[in-house]
C-alpha cells in the first residue's frame, strides 16, 4: 500500500486523470461519445455574452423585486433563477454555439517547415503592424 501511494504522488494530476479515462473510456456507449463537446470561438463570445447579460437582467429585477417586498430573499432567489437558467443556456455547448468553425490551414511538409522559419528569421526588420505572409 505505501508503495502505491508514493507511486501515486510521483503522477501529476493531469497523467492521472489520463490514465483513469483510458481505463473508462472503452467502457462508455457510442451514443455518449457521439454528443459534440465543443464550441467554436464565436460560440464562446456569444455564450458569454448572454451570460453576462442574463445575469445582469436578473440581478436587476431581483434588486428591484427585493426593494419593493423588502425581503432580500427574494433578491437572492430571483439571482439564484438567473443563474440556474444562464448556465443551461450558456453552459451546454449548444449547435447555435458551433455555426462558425475555425478553418484550420492544411499542414505543411518539414521542408517547407525548415524554409521558411530561415527565411522569416532573417528579415527581424519589419515593422510591428506588418505580418510577413509565408508562401507555399
Amino acid at each position: 500500500p505505501k508503495l502505491h501511494k508514493v507511486h501515486l504522488q510521483q503522477w501529476d494530476q493531469h497523467n492521472l486523470t489520463g490514465i483513469i479515462m483510458d481505463y473508462i473510456l472503452p467502457y462508455v456507449p457510442e451514443s455518449i461519445k457521439s454528443i459534440p463537446t465543443h464550441m467554436d470561438f464565436d460560440g464562446q463570445k456569444r455564450a458569454e455574452r448572454y451570460f453576462q447579460i442574463i445575469i445582469l437582467a436578473f440581478a436587476v429585477a431581483g434588486f428591484g423585486c427585493g426593494y419593493v417586498t423588502q425581503f432580500f430573499s427574494h433578491t437572492l432567489y430571483i439571482l439564484f433563477a438567473g443563474v440556474i437558467i444562464s448556465s443551461l443556456l450558456t453552459l451546454f455547448p449548444w449547435s447555435t454555439y458551433r455555426k462558425m468553425p475555425l478553418a484550420w490551414q492544411p499542414a505543411r511538409s518539414s521542408d517547407n517547415k525548415s524554409s521558411a522559419l530561415a527565411s522569416s528569421s532573417g528579415n527581424q526588420t519589419q515593422s510591428k503592424g506588418k505580418k510577413k505572409k509565408l508562401k507555399d
